[in-house]
């Protein structure tokens, strides 16, 4: 298994969807919603432990994926909730350390490569440079003690005393991450919007990923959340909403779906009305089909 995502012209659109019933559940309801790609949780994301993943449903995960035509480039499992890679005391950030690797060894189980998080929160009791360490040297644990899964650093709204919401927190954590080719960055246009990055017309997704290339980099990118926003820019309030009806609107949904920088990647909805993810996912479609029929 490889993480090299190859050149593509396709747009990998889908949506965070139900592991109810099991893993297995998953690549069977994003092919529903006619996704691509998918996002899922391995494990119950909010609870420290989980009964360990049976054979059959590993088999059966993976034959659903290769039936369905989800390859593991376009699937994009999230972590839980509880994980603190940057936690100031030593009992909890060694749990959540602990627990990431169990989540990789839980994706490398199921054939994927990719393992989404968000990065950590200083609690207001370290400093930001202290907590940005502890999170890159949480990754390096991770990697050391299972191959293949590259990890994914979600950016964040900012909210209270989480880091990772400026470009420069993720690029001081890739800067100090050994295996820099098992590291990228999750976008998530509700998360950049409410953090202070204006995403409202082309000329404002222009600056943004403009700012994003000069000061982590393109070629780190390897997924996004496309979320619209109910809440204000630079708020650091992370509220989703459905694609067109917050604070961002349709403009940048438009430029993510035509710009070819973002091909071969998964694009993931975590909108907040699951019954019209089709219909969310096929408006993206339609704006990809529309710029290749130029």
């Amino acid at each position: 298994m490889t993480s090299t995502i190859e050149p593509s012209k396709t747009k990998y659109f889908g949506a965070h969807v139900s592991a109810a019933g099991g893993v297995d559940q998953a690549p069977i309801r994003a092919h529903q919603i006619g996704a691509n790609a998918f996002a899922l949780f391995t494990k119950n994301q909010r609870q420290w432990a989980a009964k360990p993943l049976d054979i059959e449903t590993i088999k059966a995960f993976k034959a659903n994926c290769a039936r369905l035509g989800f390859s593991h480039h376009h699937i994009l499992p999230h972590d839980s909730y509880l994980i603190n890679l940057g936690a100031p005391e030593a009992d909890k950030l060694a749990k959540s350390r602990a627990a990431f690797i169990d989540e990789m060894q839980r994706c490398r189980q199921l054939g994927l490569s990719l393992l989404n998080f968000h990065p950590g929160s200083h609690l207001k009791q370290i400093s930001e440079s202290e907590c940005l360490r502890h999170i890159a040297q949480s990754i390096n644990l991770a990697h050391q003690a299972v191959p293949d899964v590259v990890a994914v650093i979600e950016n964040t709204a900012g909210q209270g005393s989480n880091l990772g919401w400026r470009f420069e927190q993720l690029a001081e954590i890739i800067e100090q991450v050994d295996d820099q080719s098992r590291v990228g960055v999750c976008l998530d246009t509700c998360h950049t919007f409410a953090a202070g990055y204006d995403l409202r017309t082309k000329a404002d997704c222009e600056q943004t990923f403009a700012l994003f290339e000069r000061i982590v980099g393109m070629h780190y990118l390897r997924a996004m959340h496309i979320n619209d926003s109910k809440s204000p820019l630079g708020s650091r309030v992370d509220r989703h909403h459905s694609l067109g009806q917050g604070e961002i609107g349709w403009t940048c949904f438009e430029y993510i779906a035509q710009d070819s920088r973002f091909n071969g990647i998964p694009l993931i909805l975590e909108t907040i009305n699951p019954d019209i993810w089709a219909q969310e996912i096929q408006t993206l479609r339609d704006y990809h089909h529309q710029a290749l029929s130029v």
